[in-house]
């Protein structure tokens, strides 16, 4: 693809990087950036990079925040004795899109993939041990995708969680396909998945 100027070819390179985004369709957008109003396009890069050096993340449950700690911890309406555990940041917006779901939550930061050489230590399994003893915590939901690697994160924790006799553990009802994402399920089934949510018996 030959490009009339080396700028436009930058600008194609860079966000044909994006996941999902072909040589072809970063053309198109870098175009419409390029025909835009200048405080269009300059508001588009400030935001991202504000996004990128200014945001951080929750000391407490490690979700994505503007500030120390997420407005789901800060928020007091929010039933904090019932933590739901996920793997990613994606899944705390996929249930907080279903509307059904007023705890709080502990984002591990990935699953145990000893393919890619994950392990336990690698997430924020330790922070989720350390926070129980020091809160109201009642009961844990392992809302972690239906994966080979998903099941073995759920399977690890719950044998951590032994620790904490008073504390339920359950998962998700498989309204969710095995091998399937949260992030891609229907906001209905995640819903779903989340209120009938079954407990573990624990040994």
């Amino acid at each position: 693809m030959e490009f009339p100027s080396k700028l436009i070819e930058n600008a194609v390179g860079e966000l044909a990087k994006l996941p999902g985004i072909g040589r072809k369709t970063a053309l198109r957008l870098t175009l419409h950036l390029l025909k835009a109003e200048t405080e269009a396009t300059s508001a588009l890069a400030e935001a991202l990079a504000k996004m990128r050096f200014e945001i951080t993340y929750c000391q407490i449950c490690h979700n994505i925040s503007d500030t120390e700690e997420c407005g789901i911890c800060a928020n007091t309406l929010r039933d904090h004795s019932t933590v739901c555990v996920v793997s990613d940041i994606r899944d705390v917006i996929a249930i907080e899109n279903t509307g059904q779901y007023q705890g709080v939550y502990h984002v591990l930061g990935g699953v145990i993939s000893p393919i890619e050489g994950i392990g336990p230590s690698d997430l924020h399994i330790d922070t989720l041990l350390t926070r129980i003893p020091d809160s109201e915590v009642k009961e844990i939901i392992l809302a972690i995708s239906p994966t080979m690697e998903g099941d073995t994160t759920a399977f690890f924790l719950s044998r951590k969680l032994r620790e904490f006799p008073d504390v339920n553990i359950s998962t998700i009802a498989r309204g969710i396909p095995m091998g399937g994402e949260l992030e891609y399920a229907d906001e209905i089934t995640l819903g779903r998945s989340i209120v009938e949510r079954t407990r573990q018996v624990k040994q």
